[in-house]
């Protein structure tokens, strides 16, 4: 198995002594990697695979580390991240030109995502699209509005945040009170015996992006951008136009002011946002079935 020889999480030294361990893994040059994926791919080669998945699993860590705001062990959420790259080294065809980094991050994020939702229950919370938009995107917002600080969203935010996400008030201040809740502090213990010895903070990595985030991040940008460039041909040029300033802007427009441009209805502007929405999903979803 590709997981046979891979450092442990739960060692007694702990996540520690695992992130000083995936350092030592050399980053692979582009000919290295291809090379890799190929004898795995022709010849079912496990150790190839196996230095395809070492040589990412700082990749991994970083992804996860991002998610350590949610109030879950960051073992658990590197444990799942690398059963994401693991998936994706299974999958990955290197003959389509693009890095393995890029097509792993997705199965990495994918993989942590589903982890984090189901650990907060998200079937209490609600499941639609929205809603676990929103679960990721809250503390951003807040942000903006200079409430990250605060527990509490009063009315005039609420309300703010309820255009934004196209969501309701109620629905916008439960979602709050659900992650003020779970919330921890930077000394929250996240090791998994619980004997305190490792805190959150002990755990931050440093700032400065790996060699293979800094490559990673430049390819997925590219990609989804022509991506999304290619989803917007499919619509209207009202429904681009409202996607655009309803999706893609910092600061989008509310649902009047873009109904009063058209001379149409509040609920018919949601309607064709929802309906632009739901091509672009479509389309780039067909575009990644067939890259992968």
């Amino acid at each position: 198995m590709i997981t046979s020889t891979l450092p442990s999480l739960y060692a007694d030294s702990g996540l520690s002594s695992y992130l000083n361990q995936i350092k030592l893994f050399p980053v692979l040059t582009l000919d290295q990697e291809f090379m890799l994926a190929e004898r795995y791919i022709k010849y079912n080669d496990k150790e190839a695979a196996h230095e395809l998945v070492t040589s990412h699993l700082r990749l991994v860590a970083k992804i996860a580390l991002r998610y350590r705001g949610y109030g879950l062990p960051v073992s658990d959420l590197i444990s799942e991240g690398n059963i994401g790259l693991m998936k994706a080294v299974k999958k990955f065809q290197p003959e389509l030109g693009f890095r393995l980094s890029t097509y792993a991050m997705w199965w990495i994020k994918a993989s942590v995502t589903e982890y984090v939702l189901k650990s907060w229950s998200m079937v209490k919370m609600g499941t639609m699209a929205a809603q676990k938009k929103l679960f990721f995107s809250l503390r951003k917002a807040k942000e903006k509005l200079n409430l990250i600080n605060s527990n509490d969203i009063d009315f005039e935010s609420a309300k703010v945040l309820s255009e934004q996400f196209n969501l309701s008030e109620q629905d916008i201040v439960n979602m709050n009170s659900r992650m003020t809740i779970r919330d921890q502090s930077l000394n929250t213990p996240v090791n998994r015996d619980g004997d305190g010895s490792i805190e959150m903070q002990d755990l931050l990595l440093d700032e400065n992006p790996s060699p293979e985030s800094v490559v990673a991040n430049k390819e997925e940008a590219s990609v989804r951008h022509g991506m999304l460039i290619k989803a917007l041909d499919q619509l209207s040029e009202r429904e681009r136009h409202i996607f655009t300033e309803r999706r893609l802007k910092d600061d989008p427009l509310t649902l009047e002011k873009l109904g009063e441009g058209y001379g149409i209805s509040r609920e018919r502007v949601r309607q064709l946002e929802n309906r632009a929405f739901g091509k672009v999903e479509k389309c780039i979803r067909e575009m990644d079935t067939f890259a992968s």
